[in-house]
């Protein structure tokens, strides 16, 4: 029995560039305790990303072998091993592409889930296709498209339970970018709350006149130094110029659609809200339950 009174069946994590989050599971798919840290990808050498597994989650080894699945930039190039990429079309994940990663714990076996690769357009993922098979796993026979915003944000054409095509937008990094570095933060400083309506307004610009983005985001400085526009209304109007910058682009995925959204609470319901004016009722479904859903369904792959 691990020390805090938990063994766990097997492990479950979720390792990106900032985070990892690791569960500890029982065999059957019941989460008994999680645990997180900020030893993302981008902060370990090669040889770090056992220790930084171990502080999390080594209380709850046994005496045996623990299995561990893992997905994410855990298996980038610059991750503990290399997980080679799976072109599409193909199913979102495949127990038997996983990697082994090489660990030193006589305890610990540790898996890692490939990424997926796209030739024309050329486009990569890594951990997003775990999450689009958690949404497989709970909504089987799904058809559609499944998008997932965050800092690169994905819109995956998924039918007969394969990914069919994918394409990678920077809306994400693009607003922190420039947010946080650009003349535009000048005008952001102290924002805090929504406005729906500027937000709205912004979506719709950017639908129509998509090649007018960069005069729209420089207006957001000149109104703010000629009319005072307040923070909380130019937040929103960057957001939804960005959005909606993304969603005039990816027409050709949403449009007549059925959408699934997987993500934060409060980007996915952005990403909804900017749909349903487009007249796309979106699903929002929960980025760690369906994280979850996919990393069971690469432990108990005849299950999936």
């Amino acid at each position: 029995m691990g020390a805090d009174g938990i063994t766990a069946d097997w492990i479950a994590a979720d390792w990106g560039t900032s985070n990892l989050r690791v569960w500890a599971m029982a065999a059957d798919g019941r989460v008994l305790a999680a645990a997180g840290s900020d030893e993302g990808m981008g902060k370990l050498s090669r040889h770090g990303f056992e220790p930084a597994l171990l502080r999390l989650a080594g209380a709850w080894l046994g005496a045996g072998v623990t299995p561990v699945v893992a997905c994410g930039m855990v298996g980038a190039r610059q991750g503990w091993v290399e997980a080679a990429y799976r072109a599409v079309p193909c199913t979102p994940v495949d127990a038997a592409a996983m990697t082994v990663a090489p660990a030193r714990d006589p305890r610990l076996s540790v898996r890692i889930a490939p990424g997926l690769s796209q030739d024309r357009p050329a486009d990569v993922m890594r951990g997003e296709e775990t999450q689009i098979a958690g949404v497989l796993a709970q909504e089987p026979g799904f058809d559609g498209v499944i998008c997932l915003p965050g800092t690169h944000c994905k819109w995956a054409h998924v039918s007969a339970g394969e990914v069919v095509s994918f394409q990678t937008f920077m809306t994400g990094e693009m607003f922190d970018l420039l947010s946080r570095q650009s003349v535009l933060r000048h005008g952001l400083t102290g924002a805090e709350g929504d406005d729906p309506e500027a937000f709205d307004t912004a979506v719709s610009d950017a639908l129509s006149r998509p090649e007018k983005i960069g005069a729209r985001l420089f207006a957001l400085r000149a109104e703010g130094l000629l009319h005072g526009l307040p923070p909380v209304t130019a937040r929103a109007r960057l957001s939804g110029l960005l959005i909606g910058m993304e969603l005039a682009a990816a027409r050709p995925y949403w449009l007549g659609q059925a959408v699934a959204l997987v993500g934060s609470s409060r980007l996915c319901a952005a990403y909804a809200r900017a749909l349903a004016a487009q007249g796309v009722t979106a699903r929002l479904m929960g980025d760690t339950a369906c994280t979850l859903a996919g990393l069971t369904a690469l432990y108990r792959p005849k299950e999936a």
